[in-house]
């Protein structure tokens, strides 16, 4: 059943990571406007070459890598972050690309496949379609990544291997020491002599091999995975739990995964009087999201209450939603706000609605009481139906800017919004923000603006756009480039794509864990280092020289210089899907535990070569397939408590790997030493695999259910080379073990030398039982084959084990400072394991099948001492590892076959 299980999760976890492959054809277009025969037809994408020209529009998802030809608007822009994670849209031109080493940000003059476009019309020239895409690119380095294993399953594959050793050398060891039994009469001649203990040595490995072994594993990380999916962290690959416990590098991308992805208003600035002077007023935005859900808060961080009733904030919320080609809807099958156009005329639209209208009371909490439908764009709409719009000059890259001229109630108002240093030195009047009134523009007001512009897009890596309005003669019905001139300045709006708030705490949490966090990121450097510097988390940086690599920059250092680059390294920019999967390489080849998070078809590559691959939630599919774990809410703190409860995991993984050696070592002492001993066999094999399979398997599976140690986040990540079992916690399993098997072997001795209810035989006549048949005794030789004394090793070897099971919830700390009602998991699999036990002892058909006989209360008592020991025993051991004691013991057989090899990664 086991195996069976084991082989499903194999079959299922292979058909989810060929799925990334195939969902990477959702990004693919489905038809083409290409020129054939003379004229433009539509085609399936499909049936592109190479040197065929091709039409694309807003909303086109470009169906092949395109250079551009000809233009047919002002400008053409593309949303391209999927592919470069960059968080704008990139405007594209008809020149060519002049930079060396060029990554696909720099190139321009080239449409890629799978991206959408959100503004403009253009023709262009196909270049490269299938696998010669960037797109084709990515999918070839994701099949060209084999998966490793992880940490894990190679420290219990190099313990399995040494502890096959191990027991094959103890088998023959076992069967060469009673050669010289061979030839006993008992057995009817030499080779009857060798076959039983040929028997008794198979009974050794019986003893010695923890089957239960895979399935407690696979039920801890299933344990893990049932919990980490309540911390909204979905496991798709179960090994991948305990691999998060031993990271000590988390890549994070920072489109989507640090930041929201949404552009989003968070300032504005408007000139609130000139009558003592040129004074500017600056408001703070909340809310980081499409939403239209966020306050607007004045220098003071007072909230406004009622914003339409400013001046200056009303005519911003008229030319934002007037001045605007984008559409703002609300998805219910996704349940989120979703955008169609540019990324910041979508922020203008929810600047907007935070804004709310004018001349009501209720104003902004009467829009609460509507469904998040209407609510999506009501107050935009509210003023698209007060307005007709006449007339529209496009956004040109030389003007950079676009008016719109509207009419109302025979009046006719142009709305303009731009660049800032466009708007400004077009603009001849202001709008105050104290009482509305409109007054010339200074020489000194305009440099105050500029003085303020600078602040914004500079220190604080806002993108910035002024808005400004121009009442026109009655009747006017069209817009030249004359009309743009003589304009009234309203203010201007700074954006940004917010970083998520809980980011800060989760990147301090995984810092304080001793795991290093580097932000990942296509766009370009003095945008992803303001964004570092409003996290927070980089504090302790007074710069980012030294901390701050463009992909470019990176790959022209020597190679000792980029060893030393990738040991300071906080912030790597300007990347392509290739960069992102060379740096995880370079990571992992300097012994480093990588985690990698991303959300983008860009970031399938190195989710996929990670040792750990996170994606978000809300990324693109391909991501999600690609990864080995995903987060459903999106937060990078998630990441923090899912390494938390991977490091607990492998405590426990350790601990109950503890619990089954050292009961098995107990097993093979029990019957190692019956055999140079020459007593009888203590265990029968069926008694063995009773003990090993269910007594053992429950309390194995309850120390999973260990709670966290408290520290466990204050620790730093354990090293991918170091054993799962060191050399002083082996001699741990050495002494608990010895203790086990001998208390077993007493427990056999104790009935057939000093029971009231035994034959009480003289010791030297239990160590010649196999001669029984061919001399005088004073006792029947049937006394041999009574079930007695097995059934009490048999008990002693159960109970002394559940003794051992309480000793394993924690590695060091005491019973006293852990009781054992700190894991009422395992004080359950205790007393169902012993009714259990009680059961096969006492209910007839079951004792004849194991070969048992109840047990009086005299036995028990016997039993009962002979097993508590073990607890005292562990007790003292803990104490020695307390105090350092045990680390410093070098017990090291290492090299002659006692302890694993230590094997460090490959290179």
């Amino acid at each position: 059943m086991i195996l069976a299980a084991n082989a499903a999760v194999g079959v299922i976890t292979e058909t989810n990571a060929e799925k990334a492959l195939e969902e990477l054809r959702a990004y693919q277009a489905d038809v083409a406007t290409v020129l054939r025969n003379g004229c433009f037809s539509i085609l399936p994408a499909t049936e592109l070459v190479p040197g065929d020209i091709v039409e694309v529009s807003v909303g086109c998802k470009v169906p092949a890598d395109l250079r551009m030809v000809e233009m047919l608007s002002d400008q053409l822009r593309v949303d391209q972050a999927i592919l470069t994670g960059e968080s704008c849209s990139v405007e594209k031109d008809l020149v060519c690309t002049v930079t060396t080493n060029a990554v696909y940000q720099d190139k321009t003059n080239i449409l890629f496949s799978g991206t959408v476009v959100v503004s403009g019309r253009a023709r262009a020239i196909v270049v490269g379609v299938g696998a010669n895409t960037a797109m084709g690119s990515i999918r070839d380095s994701m099949l060209q990544t084999a998966d490793e294993a992880t940490p894990l399953k190679k420290k219990l594959d190099e313990f399995g291997t040494f502890l096959a050793k191990v027991i094959a050398g103890i088998c023959v060891l076992v069967w060469v020491v009673n050669i010289g039994h061979f030839r006993d009469p008992a057995h009817g001649g030499f080779l009857q002599g060798a076959i039983h203990y040929f028997k008794i040595a198979v009974a050794l490995a019986v003893a010695a091999i923890p089957e239960g072994l895979p399935a407690v594993v696979t039920t801890c990380l299933a344990l893990g995975t049932k919990r980490m999916a309540r911390l909204n962290a979905i496991v798709r690959s179960l090994p991948s739990v305990e691999t998060l416990g031993c990271t000590t590098v988390i890549c994070s991308d920072k489109t989507g995964t640090l930041t929201t992805n949404m552009m989003s208003v968070s300032k504005i600035c408007v000139v609130h009087s000139v009558h003592h002077g040129a004074m500017l007023a600056e408001y703070n935005v909340s809310g980081t999201t499409y939403a239209p859900e966020g306050f607007i808060f004045d220098n003071g961080g007072m909230q406004l209450e009622f914003p339409a009733q400013h001046p200056c904030l009303l005519q911003i919320a008229m030319c934002s939603a007037l001045c605007n080609e984008s559409v703002l809807q609300y998805n219910p099958d996704k349940g989120d706000y979703e955008k169609i156009g540019e990324s910041t005329e979508v922020a203008l639209r929810v600047l907007a609605e935070k804004v709310g209208l004018p001349g009501f009371d209720s104003m902004p909490s009467a829009l609460n009481v509507l469904s998040k439908h209407e609510r999506a764009s009501y107050c935009n709409h509210y003023w698209e139906n007060q307005f007709k719009k006449v007339s529209v000059l496009e956004f040109s890259r030389d003007r950079k800017l676009m008016s719109v001229l509207y009419s109302r109630k025979n009046m006719e108002v142009m709305f303009s919004k731009g660049a800032p240093e466009s708007i400004i030195s077009r603009c001849t009047s202001i709008l105050c923000n104290d009482d509305g009134s409109t007054v010339p523009l200074t020489t000194t007001i305009q440099a105050e603006l500029e003085a303020r512009l600078r602040s914004f897009a500079g220190k604080e890596t806002l993108r910035c756009l002024a808005l400004a309005l121009k009442r026109m003669p009655s009747g006017q019905q069209t817009l030249s480039l004359d009309d743009e001139k003589d304009l009234t300045f309203i203010g201007m709006v700074g954006m940004l794509d917010p970083p998520r708030e809980e980011v800060k705490n989760a990147m301090l949490s995984c810092m304080s864990a001793g795991i290093r966090v580097i932000v990942v990121t296509g766009d370009n450097r003095s945008t992803a280092e303001s964004l570092c510097r409003k996290i927070g988390a980089f504090d302790h940086l007074v710069d980012f020289s030294g901390h701050s690599y463009t992909a470019s920059e990176f790959e022209e250092l020597s190679p000792l210089q980029q060893t030393l680059a990738l040991q300071r390294m906080a912030l790597f920019t300007r990347v392509e899907p290739s960069h992102k999967r060379m740096l995880v390489e370079a990571l992992q080849h300097q012994n480093e535990v990588v985690a990698m998070t991303g959300d983008g078809v860009n970031d399938a590559p190195a989710l996929k070569k990670a040792d750990i691959g996170i994606a978000m939630g809300s990324g693109t599919a391909v991501a999600k397939s690609a990864s080995d774990m995903v987060l459903a809410d999106d937060n990078f703190a998630s990441i923090v408590a899912a390494v938390a409860e991977g490091r607990a995991i492998y405590n426990n993984t350790k601990q109950f790997i503890r619990y089954m050696i050292s009961s098995n070592i107990g097993e093979v002492v029990c019957i190692f030493v019956a055999a140079v001993l020459g007593i009888p066999d203590t265990l029968a094999p069926v008694q063995l695999l009773w003990v090993n399979l269910v007594t053992d398997g429950l309390p194995a599976t309850a120390i999973g259910f260990n709670k966290q140690d408290s520290d466990v986040m204050r620790a730093k990540p354990r090293k991918v080379g170091e054993a799962v079992v060191t050399g002083w916690l082996f001699f741990r399993y050495l002494v608990i073990g010895a203790y086990v098997g001998l208390a077993t072997v007493a427990g056999f001795i104790w009935w057939f030398v000093y029971a009231d209810s035994g034959p009480k035989l003289p010791y030297s006549e239990l160590m010649n039982f196999d001669t029984c048949s061919t001399r005088e005794t004073m006792y029947p030789c049937s006394v041999f084959d009574d079930r007695h004394p097995s059934t009490v090793s048999m008990t002693v070897l159960v109970v002394v084990e559940m003794f051992n099971a309480l000793n394993n919830l924690s590695e060091n700390q005491s019973l006293l400072v852990i009781p054992p009602w700190s894991n009422l998991w395992l004080v359950a699999s205790i007393i169902l394991t012993m009714l259990l036990h009680i059961l096969i002892l006492y209910v007839h058909p079951l004792s004849v099948l194991f070969s048992v006989t109840p047990l009086s209360w005299a036995e028990w008592t016997v039993v009962l001492y002979l097993s508590f020991p073990v607890i005292i025993i562990d007790e003292v051991l803990k104490f020695f590892s307390r105090n350092s004691c045990g680390m410093r013991f070098k017990f090291r057989l290492r090299r002659a076959e006692l302890l694993p090899k230590r094997e460090i990664r490959d290179k």
